[in-house]
C-alpha cells in the first residue's frame, strides 16, 4: 500500500489495467510506470468489469418487475421502476420531437446505468481497493464514469447513433448539404460552414464525455483527500460531501440522458 498521501492518492486514481508490456507481455501492470509502456490499447479492467456488473443489475431488475409486475398493490422496486419510466418518458415527450421508439428504452438504459455507475460512489473509498489489495489486486477503481475511458465509451455509442440517424433521416446528401450550408446558404461559405459544423458535432460526444467525466472524478478526489484526515474528522466533511453526492450523482445521469435526447433530437430534423 501507499507510505505517503501522494502514494495514497495516486494509488486509489489507477486503474488495474491489462496489456501487453515490452518485456513482461500480456499482464497486469503492477505500476504506473508500466502503465505507461503498455500504451494506448491496454484495457481498464476495473472499468470494464464495473460497467458490465452495473449493466446486468440494470437488466434484472428491470426484467424482474416487468415479470412480476402487479396491477393491484406494487411492491417498492414496481413503484421505483414505474417512477423511472414515467419520469423519462416525460422528458423525451418534451425534448424529442421525432419519431423513433428507439429513444425513450435508450433514454431510460442510459439514466438509470449511469446512475448506477454513478453511485459505486458511496461506497467508502478504501473498501473495495483494501479487499482488492488483500487478494493480491495492486489497483482497482470501481467507479466506472470516474475514468475517461468510460465515459468515452458512452459517449462514442451516443455519437454513432446521431450519425446513424442523421444519415438515415436526411439521407447522405441531406446530412452532406446540412453541413455545408448552415449557417450561411451561400456556396463561398461552404468551407467556413464544414469547420463550424464538423466542430460542433465533434464536440458532442467530447462534451458528453468530458461533463460525466470531470464531475466524477473531482468528487472522488475529494472523498480520497477527506479520506487521508486524521480519523476523528473524517465525518465532519465525509458526511456532507456524500448528501451533496446524493444531488450530484442522479443529476449527471440526467443531464448526460438529455444532452443524448437532444443531440438524437437533431438528428431527426430535416431542415431542406
Amino acid at each position: 500500500m501507499a507510505n505517503t498521501p501522494a502514494e495514497y492518492i495516486q494509488h486509489h486514481l489507477q486503474n488495474l489495467v491489462f496489456g501487453s508490456h515490452p518485456v513482461n507481455g500480456w499482464s497486469f501492470a503492477q505500476n504506473h510506470e508500466q502503465v505507461k509502456e503498455m500504451g494506448f490499447w491496454a484495457i481498464h479492467v476495473d472499468t470494464l468489469g464495473w460497467s458490465v456488473f452495473m449493466g446486468l443489475i440494470f437488466l434484472f431488475l428491470f426484467s424482474r418487475v416487468a415479470k412480476r409486475a402487479n396491477a393491484g398493490v406494487p411492491s417498492g422496486l414496481q413503484n421505483v421502476v414505474e417512477m423511472c419510466i414515467e419520469f423519462v418518458e416525460g422528458v423525451v415527450k418534451d425534448t424529442f420531437h421525432g419519431r423513433n421508439p428507439l429513444v425513450a428504452p435508450l433514454a431510460l438504459t442510459i439514466f438509470v446505468w449511469v446512475f448506477l455507475m454513478n453511485s459505486l460512489k458511496w461506497i467508502p473509498v478504501d473498501y473495495i481497493p483494501g479487499l482488492a489489495t488483500l487478494l493480491g489486486v495492486p489497483y482497482f477503481k470501481i467507479v466506472p464514469t470516474a475514468d475517461p475511458n468510460g465515459t468515452f465509451g458512452l459517449s462514442l455509442g451516443v455519437f454513432i447513433l446521431i450519425l446513424f440517424y442523421s444519415v438515415k433521416v436526411k439521407g447522405l446528401g441531406g446530412f452532406t448539404k446540412e453541413l455545408a450550408f448552415t449557417p450561411f446558404n451561400h456556396w463561398s461559405l461552404v468551407p467556413f460552414n464544414l469547420f463550424l459544423e464538423i466542430l460542433g458535432l465533434l464536440t458532442k460526444p467530447l462534451s458528453l464525455a468530458l461533463r460525466l467525466f470531470g464531475n466524477m472524478y473531482a468528487g472522488e478526489v475529494v472523498f480520497i483527500l477527506i479520506a487521508l484526515l486524521p480519523f476523528w474528522a473524517q465525518p465532519v466533511l465525509n458526511v456532507p460531501w456524500a448528501i451533496f453526492h446524493i444531488l450530484v450523482i442522479p443529476l449527471q445521469a440526467f443531464i448526460f440522458m438529455v444532452l443524448t435526447v437532444v443531440y438524437l433530437s437533431a438528428a431527426h430534423e430535416d431542415h431542406h
